[in-house]
């Protein structure tokens, strides 16, 4: 999982601008991400903003200036914003019905299923919450009202209750469903995020898993234009789509049914789709447990919500130093200041004339989403060391 901690230090009393700074001891706002007391995990709950008052204090060198004392840097705790995924997983006949060949249950469903029951029971994937849509609907499949309310509620991870849901709706207990209204899906998930969104802000992105196109709604509105559509519309508001399809077993006369996902992926601003290969189940379980885990990576926020400045401090956006350290070496790197993130480790402000927030630049993000355990130390120092344009 990924830590940070930050540390303030500003020679302005409390309830004052503090050289610079455009937010001052005393405000009230919050941000998404672990509190004070910081477990490693992505993040969970609510932590204050600049202006809070907390007790989520490290090691200090120094006292408060407000009392006239020397001003030292000290450390506070923030942590990343807490990550949704909202699965939309596709249960129709040919995920396994074993009717034809190519629906070979025991080289689809059976390793597919195996490997997503395993990601939300894995203790790695403590911190993040997750939702499950299994599609098509039993009923009024081809209506985004249907997909409203997902069969498994946001839950933290991890849980039992996904691989439950997918055991209940596969054979000897129900009946395989048939067609893949993925339009009316997204769109019905999208307006479940959104509602969550609202609810308990934080980082949402749909992961939508599926072996074929569209099919069975009539007519346009569920055509793969209509998919990319609405995820492209999601995508606008803040919701990021992952893709995994799940190719045919290698048989004769098995239909070629991806190349669609394609162009959903990068509607949804994540790359290329997870293409997964059946034929081997164990090769099929492995692929997919990789792609599900690379997905739990690049979900990860890169976006800090900056943390209250000890007490008596005042937040000072140009008295603050990010220090990055790896579990493997242990050895603190400084990165870079750069608004533009036109270097290599580089960091940020989300609006550099009032920030809210520390983002970590591109590669600087990517080593945070691909590490296991990863600390930065943000340091708000008494002196200058970076000049952020107005």
């Amino acid at each position: 999982m990924v830590n940070l901690a930050s540390a303030a230090c500003s020679g302005a009393p409390e309830g004052t601008a503090g050289g610079g700074g455009s937010q001052n001891g005393t405000g009230t706002g919050t941000g998404t991400g672990a509190g004070g007391d910081y477990d490693g995990s992505f993040g969970e709950g609510d932590v204050p903003g600049p202006g809070a008052d907390s007790g989520a204090t490290g090691a200090s060198s120094g006292g408060s200036t407000a009392a006239g004392q020397a001003c030292a840097t000290e450390t506070s705790q923030a942590g990343f914003q807490q990550v949704y995924l909202a699965f939309a997983f596709d249960v129709s006949a040919s995920m396994g019905s074993n009717d034809v060949a190519w629906r070979d249950r025991s080289l689809k469903w059976d390793p597919i299923s195996a490997a997503t029951k395993q990601f939300f029971e894995d203790p790695g994937s403590t911190g993040l919450r997750a939702s499950m849509t299994l599609f098509p609907g039993p009923a009024r499949m081809c209506n985004g009202d249907t997909y409203l309310t997902p069969d498994v509620a946001m839950t933290p991870l991890p849980s039992p209750a996904f691989g439950e849901a997918m055991d209940s709706v596969v054979p000897p207990i129900a009946a395989w469903r048939i067609g893949t209204p993925t339009a009316f899906v997204i769109e019905g998930t999208t307006a479940f995020v959104e509602e969550q969104r609202r609810q308990s802000p934080g980082e949402y992105a749909i992961v939508l898993v599926t072996d074929g196109y569209p099919e069975l709604c009539t007519g346009p509105a569920n055509s793969v234009e209509a998919v990319v559509e609405r995820v492209a519309a999601a995508r606008a508001s803040g919701i990021s789509t992952f893709v995994i399809g799940v190719e045919n077993p290698p048989v004769e006369d098995a239909p070629a049914s991806l190349e669609n996902l394609r162009d959903i992926a990068a509607a949804g601003n994540t790359g290329e789709a997870f293409i997964i290969d059946t034929g081997n189940a164990a090769q099929t379980s492995a692929a997919f447990k990789e792609a599900i885990n690379e997905i739990r990576g690049a979900a990860v926020s890169c976006t800090i919500p900056i943390p209250p400045p000890p007490d008596g401090r005042s937040f000072d956006k140009q008295k603050v130093d990010v220090k990055y350290t790896s579990a493997v070496s242990s050895t603190p790197t400084t990165l870079v200041y750069d608004q533009a993130c036109a270097a290599a480790g580089t960091w940020r402000y989300d609006d550099p004339a009032n920030p809210t927030a520390i983002v970590l630049c591109d590669d600087t993000c990517a080593v945070v989403q691909s590490e296991v355990e990863v600390s930065l130390g943000v340091d708000f120092t008494c002196e200058d060391v970076i000049e952020v344009p107005l």
